[in-house]
């Protein structure tokens, strides 16, 4: 069956949005700078895209759909003592030999946090996105470490995606050393231990 020419427009227009913010910085571009990027109209982005917040959560939710590909992929790849190594080492860039790098996205990351500041919309995407992420962590951990009480992977959860976004922070935005990558992703190891010896549900 024939695709819809929506459904070939509006993810151009989305892969223009990207490259704009990617090469040009980290404001949101206007439609004269996607549409340069995307060598097309303002007029095509505008009947598309009527407004920005539309474009942005669509943005979104394609950055999330690259990192769901690439976790499904590793998790295909991985016996299931393995899923939560997968997950950890993936977004701490260690299974690029392997074919799964992790994107290089943190500066339209870096944007789309700093809209969200001013549009509900891409908050509250985000928000949900972020939410879903920790409590599939949070599912993760409960599968390789049984004996932990459900309120601990959770709490890990919300801790391992404040982890891992804090440090892509440092060392793409702020130029860190990737070095550090093994520093923050072994940190991840030794809390996930220090829960399952110490951890006591509150009340």
């Amino acid at each position: 069956m024939a695709r819809k020419i929506a459904d070939i427009r509006r993810p151009e227009i989305v892969d223009a949005l990207y490259k704009a913010i990617d090469e040009d910085g980290i404001s949101l571009p206007g439609y004269d700078q996607i549409a340069r990027r995307g060598e097309m109209s303002r007029q095509l982005i505008r009947h598309y895209f009527g407004n920005v917040d539309d474009m942005a959560v669509a943005l979104c939710d394609a950055l999330a759909a690259v990192y769901k590909d690439c976790l499904m992929k590793g998790i295909i790849a991985a016996d299931e003592s393995r899923r939560l190594e997968v997950f950890l080492d993936f977004y701490f860039n260690f299974l690029s030999a392997k074919g799964l790098p992790k994107p290089a996205d943190d500066a339209v990351y870096d944007a789309l946090f700093a809209y969200a500041s001013t549009s509900d919309a891409v908050r509250d995407r985000l928000r949900d996105q972020y939410t879903l992420l920790q409590m599939t962590l949070a599912h993760e951990i409960q599968i390789s470490h049984p004996e932990l009480h459900q309120s601990g992977c959770q709490e890990l959860g919300y801790l391992i995606v404040v982890v891992m976004y804090g440090h892509w922070k440092m060392v793409a935005s702020l130029g860190f050393s990737e070095d550090y990558n093994r520093v923050s992703r072994q940190s991840l190891d030794r809390l996930i231990a220090s829960y399952t010896e110490n951890y006591t549900p509150q009340d």
